[in-house]
């Protein structure tokens, strides 16, 4: 078996098995590209893509890239028990979820994302009449991409370079009716673009998808149906027709008043900045040394990427991001709550729908940062067991990662007992403004052999 982490110097090394190298990611991104009609894949957000869903997506090469690029590139695959691509995805410091679409419905609205993208993903998409492809024109948007870069396609292609129709019979039937258009094929890449025009499912052509009866705003692992979804939705909204920001009229759409949006994001840019200022002489100067290394120069951010468990209108990653903390945030919308999270992806942000009361989708240790604004309360109105919640954390959570948690009095000094039966080092602190709400703060921590 390939060493795919290797340490070198100071710093740990990733040598991925996907195949691709920095200056072959480059160059596949730039190709992508000049597919879709662009000079370079810096102009990626002036063509309206911002968000990007990498299924099976190696070990995070494209994503990281993508990154660099300021888009926000979301990899999901499936679990694997002897290590995973989304294990090591996390590693690396980038998004990442377990999940399939094998049966279910991913965790997201449909309309969530600008571009899908599979390289050798290990899914044949033609199979089962192309129910599959008909989950990923769910979550594109309007106007948005699916890469599919595959040998297998290439091999059942008549063409290896071609414009508009070089594509096996199969493929070519499903995304007709599906109203998407081929823009080209290179060689094993093929870039297809979702229709703009919502009409187009209801044309009348013989053979199409039919249409889903309702929306799917709050959607939870359902079975994959075979039906059109977000035709009839106020966001169908072409993605070069968006905004750089949301406007009192595209908040209107989501149903949130422009005042409390606007509120809530003063309110979080304050709560970072006391975040910071509170978590900065144990993450900056204060870092616990460990058995064998040097001390760590300062300033030393143990921070990469946090898990706020309670999103909101994902006003904490959008004060983190305009504090250019150096973070990723994965936001989750309980279930039981006003799903807000069409409103977190259209801002551009990683989010999906989970239900506390179950095992969140990642492997063990992989968040430095766990966040919850009113989570324990809403946990007790759903009847969920707070011990098995708190264990979820800690199995979430990295040695040494942070928990901070804010609620009422009551919840969070129930919590703070809990946490201490945990082995975690916790305090409660008063946030001195006269009200019944508390912060509380842990640290797990880090246990040698």
């Amino acid at each position: 078996m390939k060493r795919l982490m290797l340490l070198e110097e100071n710093q740990i090394a990733f040598h991925s098995q996907d195949g691709l190298i920095v200056d072959d990611v480059k160059d596949y991104s730039h190709q992508i590209a000049e597919m879709i009609g662009l000079g370079s894949d810096t102009e990626f957000l002036q063509a309206g893509v911002r968000t990007v869903l990498d299924i099976g997506c190696g070990f995070g090469s494209f994503s990281a890239h993508l990154l660099s690029l300021n888009l926000m590139a979301l990899c999901v695959g499936a679990y694997e028990s002897s290590g995973s691509q989304v294990q090591l995805t996390l590693e690396r410091g980038l998004p990442a979820i377990i999940g399939n679409f094998i049966s279910k419905q991913l965790p997201f609205p449909s309309l969530s994302y600008d571009m899908v993208h599979c390289a050798q993903c290990g899914i044949i998409w033609d199979s089962k009449d192309g129910l599959f492809l008909i989950e990923i024109d769910r979550v594109l948007k309007p106007g948005g991409y699916f890469i599919l870069t595959s040998p297998i396609t290439r091999q059942q292609g008549s063409s290896t370079s071609s414009k508009k129709g070089s594509m096996s019979t199969p493929l070519e039937e499903i995304t007709k009716k599906l109203c998407w258009s081929l823009l080209e094929q290179q060689e094993e890449t093929f870039v297809w673009q979702k229709t703009v025009d919502s009409q187009c499912y209801t044309s009348g052509k013989q053979g199409m998808v039919p249409l889903c009866k309702g929306e799917d705003m709050q959607l939870y692992y359902q079975p994959l149906a075979r039906c059109i979804s977000g035709t009839g939705s106020n966001r169908w909204v072409p993605i070069l027709s968006r905004s750089g920001s949301l406007n009192s009229t595209e908040l209107k759409v989501h149903g949130v008043h422009p005042e409390d949006f606007f509120e809530d994001s003063g309110f979080w840019k304050s709560a970072v900045r006391n975040y910071w200022s509170l978590l900065s002489p144990l993450i900056f100067s204060d870092h616990p040394k460990r058995p064998g290394d040097d001390d760590p120069l300062p300033p030393y951010n143990m921070v990469r990427n946090v898990l706020d468990m309670n999103a909101h209108y994902g006003g904490l990653n959008a004060a983190l991001l305009e504090a250019s903390k150096s973070v990723w945030v994965m936001n989750v919308v309980p279930l039981g709550v006003h799903n807000t999270l069409p409103l977190i992806l259209d801002r551009g942000f990683a989010g999906v729908l989970h239900n506390w009361c179950e095992p969140f989708l990642t492997y063990p240790r992989t968040y430095d940062l766990l966040h919850g604004n009113g989570l324990l309360s809403h946990i007790a109105s759903q009847g969920c067991n707070i011990i098995e919640l708190l264990l979820e954390m800690d199995r979430i959570l990295r040695p040494e990662g942070w928990v901070i948690l804010s609620d009422k009095l009551g919840p969070i000094e129930k919590v703070r007992t809990l946490a201490t039966q945990i082995r975690w080092e916790a305090r409660v602190i008063d946030l001195q403004n006269g009200s019944d709400q508390r912060l509380l703060v842990c640290q797990k921590p880090f246990v040698g052999k």
